[in-house]
């Protein structure tokens, strides 16, 4: 979804939560990922891999200059022959510890492996967020999470609410104590941005 698409989504949203609800979340995620330099796991459940946000994350963290957005995309079954962007298992996730982020993608229950992994990866230090489909499991061991349940009366899906946190975790990536750069220097990296290829697809 490019960004005339997410700004006509969210002139639709205005006056719901779910603008507001998903920068504070985008939020949470730039803080948590940008100090300690990256890190970012990207995982789903058994039956929903999230790779459409990976590949939003990417193209965010290319745009916005902020190289720590781009996740590693965790994987439940990796066939052989996979590019190497594709090919990182679970057993990645047992490396998690302080200075991580694992953002956890379920729309549904996440089987109780994962929840042990996600466990055992906050124990280690790692910082835990979640967007899910309303698991409480799940809530309970994320430090910050952002449910979307059709049965509590939600107007939107899931998918819906990752292009919004991934547009969201773009923006506002100048931190606020940085003094204002010079007009050239801004005209200058706005042509270095549009003239850049782009960066390459999943």
């Amino acid at each position: 979804m490019d960004a005339v698409r997410v700004a006509l989504l969210r002139e639709v949203l205005a006056g719901t939560e779910w603008p507001g609800a998903a920068r504070r979340f985008a939020g949470a995620l730039r803080r948590s990922v940008v100090p300690a330099g990256g890190n970012l796991l990207l995982v789903g459940t058994e039956q929903y891999e999230p790779w459409h946000l990976a590949a939003h994350l990417v193209d965010e963290a290319a745009w916005s200059g902020l190289p720590a957005l781009a996740p590693t995309l965790v994987r439940h079954r990796v066939a052989a022959g996979e590019p190497p962007h594709l090919s990182v298992g679970l057993g990645r996730l047992a490396a998690a510890r302080r200075g991580h982020t694992l953002l956890v993608v379920a729309p549904e229950r996440p089987g109780a492996g994962l929840l042990e992994r996600v466990h055992d990866a906050r124990r280690a230090g790692a910082t835990v967020l979640s967007l899910d489909g309303g698991d409480r499991e799940l809530a309970t061991l994320a430090h910050d999470a952002l449910s979307v349940s059709v049965s509590d009366g939600a107007c939107l899906d899931l998918d819906t609410v990752q292009h919004l946190v991934s547009a969201a975790a773009g923006e506002n990536s100048v931190p606020a104590q940085r003094t204002p750069r010079r007009f050239r220097d801004r005209l200058a990296r706005l042509a270095e941005q549009l003239t850049a290829p782009p960066p390459s697809r999943w």
